[in-house]
C-alpha cells in the first residue's frame, strides 16, 4: 500500500506539516511510538492535560492515501490533526479532479470530510487551531448499546453521506452514556468498541477503504462481524488496520468510481 511512498519527497510536494506549526521539517524529530513507553493509563486518562504529539509519519500516510486513491468523501470518527490533513489532501483532489468528478461520477458530497466527535469543546478547539475549507464538523453524543448482542458503542447521529474513505479514531471512553446490566465504558481498563461502521456496512460501495488508528480490539471486532468481502491488513509497525471492500461493482456509476480512484481511469 505504501511501497512507492518516499516520506521526504512527499513532504516536499505536499508541505502540509506547516499547518501543524512545524516550520522546518529538518528540525522536527519524528516520534517513534514503538520506542515510547508511557504511563499505563496515558491513553485512557479521563482528564488529559495535553493533546497527543503529531506523529508525522502516520499523517503522511493518511495524506498519501487520500491523494493517490483520489478520495472524494471522508467520514472521520474522532477529529484532531488528521482533520487538517484530510482537509489539505481534499483541497488537492478538488483542484485537480473536481471538473471530472462533477461530470462523470455520482458523488453528491464530493471533496468534503465529515468529522464526528462526542466532545463539543474539542470540536471548537480544533476549529480554532486549524482553518479548514473542506471539513464539516458534527457533534454527536455516544451511547452504549449492542450489535448482535455484543456490547458496543454508537454515535447517536452520524452524517447522511456515502463515504469512500472512513477513518476510525474515536470515540473516547468517558463520554459514552448508559450501561448494560451494570457494564459501562467508564472504566480505565475498558477498550473502545464502536459499531457504527458495522451498522452501515451494506451501504458502503465496493472500493471503500477503512483505516483504524490503533484500537486493535475494535478493529478485531469489526473484522469478526463484517459480512462482506473485505481485504484486511494490519501493519504492526504503524499500529494501523486497513480494510478495503473488494467486491464487484454495483453498477455503472460505482464502476466508474472504481476506475477513477483505483485504476487510473480519467482525471489524471
Amino acid at each position: 500500500m505504501f511501497k512507492n511512498l518516499n516520506y521526504e519527497e512527499y513532504l516536499l510536494k505536499f508541505p502540509f506539516y506547516k499547518k501543524l506549526g512545524i516550520n522546518n521539517i529538518k528540525d522536527y524529530k519524528k516520534l517513534d511510538r514503538k520506542n515510547i513507553v508511557n504511563d499505563p493509563y496515558h491513553n485512557v486518562n479521563p482528564t488529559p492535560t495535553q493533546a497527543f504529539h503529531a506523529e508525522l509519519d502516520d499523517l503522511i500516510r493518511l495524506h498519501y492515501l487520500i491523494t493517490t486513491r483520489k478520495v472524494t468523501t471522508i467520514l472521520e470518527f474522532g477529529l484532531g490533526k488528521s482533520t487538517m490533513v484530510f482537509d489539505d489532501a481534499l483541497e488537492h483532489n478538488k483542484s485537480k479532479y473536481s471538473e471530472f468528478v462533477s461530470k462523470n461520477l455520482r458523488r453528491t458530497n464530493a471533496f468534503l470530510c465529515y468529522s464526528v466527535d462526542d466532545d463539543e469543546k474539542w470540536i471548537e478547539n480544533t476549529k480554532k487551531i486549524y482553518k479548514t475549507n473542506n471539513v464539516i464538523f458534527n457533534y454527536s453524543p455516544t451511547t452504549i448499546s449492542t450489535f448482535n448482542d455484543r456490547i458496543c458503542t454508537y454515535y447517536e447521529k452520524i452524517p447522511n453521506i456515502c463515504p469512500d474513505f472512513i477513518y476510525l479514531d474515536g470515540p473516547g471512553l468517558y463520554k459514552t452514556k448508559g450501561d448494560i446490566r451494570g457494564f459501562s465504558m467508564s472504566h480505565q481498563d475498558r477498550l473502545p468498541m464502536a459499531a457504527d461502521i458495522l451498522a452501515m456496512e451494506h451501504f458502503l460501495l465496493p472500493g471503500a477503504l477503512i483505516v483504524v488508528d490503533g484500537r486493535t480490539a475494535n478493529a478485531r471486532f469489526l473484522k469478526a462481524n463484517f459480512q462482506r468481502k473485505w481485504h484486511y491488513i494490519y501493519n504492526k509497525s504503524y499500529d494501523q488496520h486497513f480494510f478495503e471492500l473488494k467486491e464487484e461493482s454495483l453498477g455503472m456509476w460505482n464502476e466508474r468510481q472504481i476506475n477513477f480512484c483505483l485504476k487510473g481511469g480519467g482525471g489524471n
